[in-house]
């Protein structure tokens, strides 16, 4: 198998770096920090948004049940109501599981 890089990770992030990880417009994310209560992002002196990697991750839940799975934004807001460790634990899970298929894709490919 081909040595791979680990992908840097930084310690803070932008708001238009998180827009394009997500593939959302930036007012998009501005919407959801508003919405849920769990995103709060930390503030330059500038008042520029800062997310941490945490931070993204719960946008990253919050996206997937939102344009994947199809739930409305009131239906996410009643499944993450206390229970993030739950949503949080299958969104593990689901991306261990995407990253298990792309290898065995790759692997598929180049026999």
């Amino acid at each position: 198998m081909p040595y791979r890089e680990k992908a840097v990770e930084k310690l803070y992030y932008s708001i238009g770096e998180v827009a394009e990880m997500l593939n959302v417009p930036v007012s998009t994310v501005r919407f959801w920090e508003n919405e849920f209560d769990i995103l709060k992002p930390m503030k330059n002196k500038k008042g520029n948004r800062m997310f941490t990697p945490s931070d993204i991750k719960n946008l990253k839940i919050i996206h997937h049940l939102l344009r994947e799975e199809g739930m409305t934004l009131s239906g996410v807001k009643r499944k993450l109501s206390g229970k993030w460790e739950e949503a949080d634990y299958k969104y593990e899970i689901n991306e261990s599981l995407k990253k298990i298929r792309s290898l065995l894709l790759e692997i598929r490919d180049s026999i």
